[in-house]
């Protein structure tokens, strides 16, 4: 079995690294070509801050349409904030006034989620480096004209990059995708190792799964953003190649999802059973093979990546026969029926990666035809919808957005304060003149920190200190060494693409090499004064001060959210399983037509997914608002016991509910016990009391579905008695932290 692939491999072959490298090029260009060439040092950095308001829109892995609008409304925003704040610079009661206002008002942007924060960030770090330098009415045409001159050169330069390299692209969203698919995989073995801590494996599952989830968000909107045509052109055949690989990707995540087994059971009735170890081995060994391929993919290579699992799955079945012998089927009917289950999704595991593996070697099988390419395959895209009612409702204090505007505006008016006071202190003066021209940076420490959840603003505060701190030691150690004035260039260049890249990988290190690459910008302009290490260090201490402080203002706790995100995943749950019910029908009525694949059951089952999808999104949401939750003050969090029982109830419920609706739809008639339990589940999910059956049919293939049945019933009764004790007035369960119980 090879081992995983090494994490410094998959990044410099990711999406993160390439656009790393995009956004760095497009935004250092202009700053080389006016420095370099003309000797207009000054224009160069006001044309790279607009390159650089523009670029962070440019984000990997996002739908190139999306893409492209958002640095137009950042080219706009920003030319637009650089006039204002260049214009009220020169009038201290307008500057007073401008700074907090437009901090509010961008900060409201965050309404429109991702993006929106992203241009908001983005016209707020152009208002912050336009204060850098006061500017006289006369600088203000020209500054802001450089300014969107740069930031245009950029969205033309990315614009031709994405249509060039769109399917290189295509492919690394991908291959991160498949990468967490593969540690969705090998995380699931973790399950059948009777050594490892069944609570540790199940929140490391829970992370895991909300990471592929956003992966696999991000490749949809790749991937399927433009499908097929039916043409034959070799732009079709590489997008059929790549939606191949796409379905059969999303077939194994189904498969997985549908493997929610009771493993205390299981190590229990099995603690001295070799058929658990191969199952652990087999599953690795998969994992091991979608990695490779994720790689293979990454790096556009078409060598068939394979480890096989034949070993295994003989050992399995040769085990099941011992069971067998040994009387399971008679004495425990259910369990045994349980195993072969697992058994047959292995196999089924095993011919989907097989199938990827040959998809990846023979992108476009001769017999297919481009034309079948499913176009309801769009509704799986995220849409992004700007409207602006959205903002103008959310403009009250109950609003989280509105708070955490309010929360900005208020911290950028201190950094002002103390920026004004440093500037007016003696000794601030005597030791460092430079010091008081720098309080800009302070406010960009805090816009950089502050996020709307106080859990991530804490996080994000560590982060940031410890980057500039290792920043900063670097940067002494580089001065001190007084290297070749080239040499630093190339450092300053490394050091942009590496901190562009690793924003979304690892922000500390994100941090250092953003810091060491500001350091050597100020060591090029001002050359042999390092005493801006010093400031720098000073400057970002102060902001991270002063956006941790400023976060305990209007907070918007967790907790104030976290009940919507609750009921919005027990609809999301509900409206799977009555979509999967729906399916089951229009399977049965297709088949009893004559016409296995009639429009109405195909549309059943494209529904049905949809809502998969959409369980999925929802569970990630409130798994990672919990997570954030825990990381707040004790005293802010609320119903932690019932909320992390619910989290995993709602797992359980969306597996079973995955495994059971498939064979329920190879079914002419469901017996009666099956059809009280499906009933039941439906009756507690919609906050009725349901009537569990007594007895469920175990006779046949229906013994497969009787205990993912009785764990769907399990999960829907807990659900609402978790739900309940949600609501006002109840009574919460003393605080603690979550003991991840095995589902």
């Amino acid at each position: 079995m090879t081992s995983p692939t090494p994490q410094l491999q998959r990044f410099f072959y990711s999406h993160y690294f390439f656009g790393g490298l995009r956004q760095a090029t497009g935004v250092l260009l202009p700053a080389l070509v006016l420095t370099g060439l003309f000797g207009w040092v000054a224009a160069g950095f006001v044309a790279a801050v607009g390159a650089a308001c523009v670029a962070l829109l440019d984000q990997p892995g996002g739908p190139r349409r999306y893409g492209i609008n958002g640095m137009f409304a950042a080219l706009c925003l920003g030319s637009l904030t650089t006039a204002v704040t260049g214009l009220a610079a020169s009038n201290t009661l307008a500057i007073w006034l401008v700074v907090p206002t437009l901090c509010f008002g961008f900060s409201m942007l965050t309404v429109y989620g991702k993006h929106g924060g992203l241009l908001g960030f983005a016209c707020l770090l152009i208002m912050t480096l336009t204060l850098r330098t006061p500017l006289t009415q006369a600088d203000v045409l020209q500054h802001t004209l450089t300014s969107f001159l740069g930031g245009a050169f950029y969205l033309i330069y990315s614009a031709i990059a994405h249509r060039l390299l769109w399917h290189r692209e295509e492919q690394q969203v991908l291959s991160v995708a498949l990468f967490a698919t593969a540690d969705y995989v090998a995380t699931r073995s973790q399950f059948y190792d009777i050594h490892v801590d069944l609570e540790k494996s199940y929140r490391q599952l829970i992370r895991s799964q909300a990471a592929m989830t956003d992966a696999h968000q991000a490749a949809r909107d790749m991937v399927l953003r433009e499908l097929p045509r039916g043409a034959t052109s070799r732009g079709d055949r590489l997008r059929q190649g790549l939606l191949n690989l796409f379905v059969d990707m999303v077939s194994l995540l189904d498969s997985m999802v549908a493997t929610h087994t009771d493993y205390t059971t299981l190590r229990q009735a099995l603690p001295d059973s070799d058929i658990l170890l191969f199952v652990r081995d087999a599953m690795r060994k998969l994992a091991a093979n979608v990695s490779g391929l994720a790689l293979n993919v990454a790096r556009n290579r078409h060598a068939r990546v394979r480890n096989s699992v034949k070993a295994e799955l003989r050992a399995i079945e040769f085990e099941l026969q011992q069971l067998r012998e040994q009387g399971m089927l008679q004495s425990d009917p259910e369990l045994y029926a349980l195993l072969v289950q697992v058994l047959r999704r292995l196999r089924n595991m095993t011919r989907q990666v097989d199938r990827m593996a040959d998809h990846s070697v023979n992108p476009l099988p001769q017999d297919s035809d481009l034309s079948k390419a499913n176009r309801s395959l769009n509704r799986f895209l995220t849409r992004q919808k700007w409207r602006l009612g959205l903002l103008t409702d959310n403009l009250h204090m109950q609003s989280a957005h509105f708070r955490y505007g309010l929360r900005v505006a208020v911290a950028a008016l201190l950094s002002m304060v103390v920026g004004t006071l440093m500037a007016y202190t003696p000794m601030v003066r005597t030791l460092d003149p430079g010091m008081a021209g720098h309080s800009y940076w302070i406010i960009l420490t805090v816009l950089i920190i502050m996020k709307p959840g106080f859990a991530l603003t804490r996080q994000r505060n560590g982060w940031r200190l410890m980057g500039t701190l290792i920043g900063c030691g670097l940067a002494v150690v580089l001065f001190f060494l007084d290297l070749n004035p080239t040499l630093y260039l190339l450092i300053l260049v490394a050091s942009s693409i590496l901190g562009y890249s690793l924003v979304q990988v690892n922000f500390i290190l994100s941090a250092v090499f953003n810091t060491l690459f500001v350091l050597l910008i100020f060591h090029f302009l001002v050359p042999g004064s390092n005493t801006v290490v010093g400031e720098r260090l000073v400057d970002t201490v102060i902001g991270s001060v002063l956006a941790l402080s400023c976060s305990y203002i209007l907070p918007s706790w967790e907790r104030t959210a976290i009940d919507t995100l609750a009921r919005t995943l027990r609809t999301a749950n509900q409206a799977f399983l009555q979509k999967g019910l729906a399916y089951v029908q229009a399977s049965r009525k297709a088949r009893q037509a004559g016409y296995p694949d009639s429009s109405d059951r195909n549309e059943a089952e494209t529904q049905w997914k949809l809502s998969r999808n959409n369980v999925h999104i929802a569970f990630s949401n409130f798994a990672s608002a919990f997570y954030r939750m825990m990381d707040e003050p004790v005293r802010r969090q609320r119903h932690v016991p019932e909320l992390n029982r619910l989290m995993i109830q709602h797992h359980a419920l969306a597996s079973q509910i995955a495994a059971v609706i498939p064979q329920l739809a190879r079914l002419d008639q469901e017996p009666a016990g099956i059809r009280q339990a499906l009933a039941a589940t439906t009756d507690f999910l919609a906050g009725r009391t349901g009537a569990p059956p007594n007895v469920i049919e175990t006779d046949g293939d229906h013994a497969a579905m009787a205990y993912p049945l009785r764990q769907m019933i399990k999960a829907a009764q807990r659900i609402d008695e978790n739900m309940r004790a949600l609501e006002p007035g109840a009574t919460p369960a003393n605080h603690r932290k979550p003991q991840a119980a095995s589902a």
